[in-house]
């Protein structure tokens, strides 16, 4: 591409976007100052997920927390409780580390240049760069899936992706105006959100179609280019329904460090590749020993990013003479255990994967 090609990447962006836009909740309109709170909140809620996913969510965290102070006092049980869905549930842990780390350490003020942001919590190389370029108008270099279309294609660059990140990023920097670099971010992102887009990409109203090699040279369309993904593996597990006899099931709260830490579950197993055997797996959480048990028919199945899984359910029924000793031995076995009854589990922060168990379990 030419410097003269170069020199009028931008104008012709900007001036799309200035009358396509989105519209969209966390961004300022034309002409207004953006929220560093609104664009934090947006971006972290984005990895991952959908801007039609994101919308409700991104309302009713406002509607909680109007201000970044208010999410620091939050008690962090009500903003997992409040992320339900929107998985990844390590982003409302950072979410919430981080909002206490501006509070507590920045005044409540986010910091406006790129490498302060990096060092907050949750918040990455993408992350600071948007937030750097959307909320300060710092140029910065901006580049998330939909940038990365735009760019194999205007440059026909067909290394596969991860391989080629470092090429889209050089190509990103080239073409980046040191004036409304927030504008020009939010402008590729509505390309390869409207236009730009992964099937039958609409070239003719894109406004840099006459700088694409890509879609002069007939190879957009196939672009960017993607290094096979692996068959995903399945874990499986046994979900134990433990039951007293007013109906409450026992609840405990996952480690922080484990996958969907923090969170509530339903008592499982180990998550393994393998399928257990379930006289084993009862054996290993002392529950072989005088309880009735049913294994229910059928399993709950979810998949994760990386892998699919699969959850048989074990109803066990406590009589009242068993529950003293059960008690006795929840500090032991059940950590951070607790009894709730089903019509209060609407209260507690499950992910979607447990939503599914208490599901199957409640049939």
């Amino acid at each position: 591409m030419t410097s003269e090609k170069r020199s009028s990447f931008a104008p012709l962006l900007l001036r799309w976007y200035d009358e396509h836009r989105r519209d969209l909740p966390w961004r300022a309109k034309a002409g207004e100052t953006s929220d560093p709170y609104h664009v934090w909140l947006s971006e972290i809620m984005l990895q991952q997920t959908t801007v039609a996913t994101v919308g409700p969510y991104f309302a009713r965290f406002l509607h909680l927390w109007p201000r970044l102070r208010d999410l620091a006092n939050a008690e962090l049980d009500d903003v997992l409780h409040a992320w339900q869905g929107l998985g990844y549930y390590a982003r409302a842990r950072n979410l919430h580390r981080c909002a206490k780390f501006v509070q507590d350490n920045c005044q409540g003020v986010f910091p406006s240049a790129e490498q302060d942001l990096l060092k907050l919590p949750g918040v990455g190389t993408y992350t600071a760069a948007a937030i750097a370029s959307i909320a300060f108008d710092q140029r910065a270099v901006v580049v998330d899936g939909n940038i990365e279309r735009v760019i194999s294609r205007v440059f026909d660059l067909h290394t596969p992706l991860p391989k080629v990140k470092p090429e889209i990023k050089e190509k990103t920097d080239w073409v980046t105006p040191d004036q409304r670099a927030g504008d020009f971010a939010q402008a590729m992102m509505d390309l390869g959100a409207t236009i730009c887009v992964p099937k039958k990409p609409a070239c003719m109203l894109c406004p840099l179609s006459d700088l694409c090699d890509g879609r002069e040279k007939g190879t957009a369309v196939d672009l960017p280019k993607k290094t096979p993904k692996k068959p995903k593996p399945t874990k499986f597990c046994f979900a134990y329904w433990i039951e007293t006899d007013d109906g409450s099931i026992l609840l405990r709260r996952r480690e922080e460090k484990a996958m969907l830490g923090g969170m509530m579950e339903v008592p499982t197993s180990d998550w393994v590749e393998q399928p257990q055997a379930l006289e084993e797996s009862l054996k290993q959480a002392n529950l072989d020993q005088g309880y009735d048990w049913e294994l229910l028919a059928g399993e709950a199945k979810h998949t994760f990013t990386h892998f699919h899984f699969e959850m048989k359910v074990v109803k066990i029924k406590l009589a009242k003479s068993q529950m003293k000793n059960f008690n006795a031995d929840l500090s032991q076995n059940w950590q951070e255990a607790f009894w709730c009854h089903p019509r209060n589990l609407v209260d507690q922060a499950l992910p979607t994967t447990m939503k599914k168990i208490v599901k199957h379990a409640m049939k």
